[in-house]
């Protein structure tokens, strides 16, 4: 009894992970997956060809802009690509929606993105400077964790993927905007953890990094909470 009940978990699992990969990758993902590697691409090569010395610091500026393409659909579209679907009303139906649903699909996402830039790490080192693959894909995973959470907090909240994107493109400009006052402190969403300033201590700028990946992770776990909760409120999207 119990193997079977075990069986049936699992395949229940299997099917729910193939569900939520088909929509992860569903519509426009896979043209945000070859803009990212186009972008990549494109810089490394202008930079190779421009005579610069590529080094950790480089590659970690290099790879940001496409982490950030490659969280930017399933995290943006998710919500509406499941009403354009009209299943958004069969999932509502399911007990603790946001858990069994939601919930892994975020995690399938994060975990979708961080083998992606597992394999850009890993171009990087072959190709511009020996890097720690694990290391990098890392470091990337916090400010990707960050936008992610809160692109995925504004979907429920504007219910529109379009809408979505327009707030986060015009709140990433706004970051940028303020990057030259907050580019050395904690607050930085931008901050390149491999990019030591040369007149400051290292241990010091180990602890900015520190208390700026903290100030990332926990920030992202209340962008994902309060958007956990939206989707309770069923009246909203139905």
């Amino acid at each position: 009894m119990d193997t079977l009940k075990l069986k049936n978990t699992m395949n229940l699992i299997r099917k729910m992970i193939q569900y939520n990969f088909r929509i992860i990758f569903g519509g426009r993902f896979i043209w945000f997956l070859l803009a990212a590697f186009a972008f990549y691409a494109f810089v490394s090569i202008v930079a190779v060809l421009d005579g610069e010395m590529p080094d950790e610091e480089f590659v970690y500026g290099v790879l940001f802009f496409p982490a950030v393409l490659l969280i930017f659909y399933p995290m943006t579209f998710g919500i509406q690509n499941d009403q354009d679907a009209g299943i958004l009303e069969i999932l509502f139906g399911i007990p603790d929606y946001r858990y069994k649903v939601w919930l892994v699909r975020l995690v399938l996402i994060f975990v979708l993105v961080f083998l992606l830039l597992i394999g850009f790490a890993g171009v990087s080192s072959i190709f511009l400077a020996p890097v720690n693959w694990l290391e990098m894909a890392g470091q990337l995973m916090f400010p990707v964790f960050f936008l992610g959470s809160m692109a995925f907090m504004f979907s429920t909240i504007i219910k529109n993927g379009n809408g979505t994107a327009v707030v986060m493109v015009i709140l990433g400009i706004i970051l940028l905007i303020l990057s030259d006052a907050l580019e050395r402190t904690m607050w930085f969403v931008f901050l390149n953890p491999f990019d030591v300033p040369g007149r400051m201590n290292e241990v010091v700028w180990e602890g900015i990094v520190l208390k700026n990946r903290l100030f990332l992770v926990i920030a992202a776990v209340v962008f994902l909470l309060y958007g956990l909760f939206n989707l309770q409120k069923r009246e909203k999207f139905i």
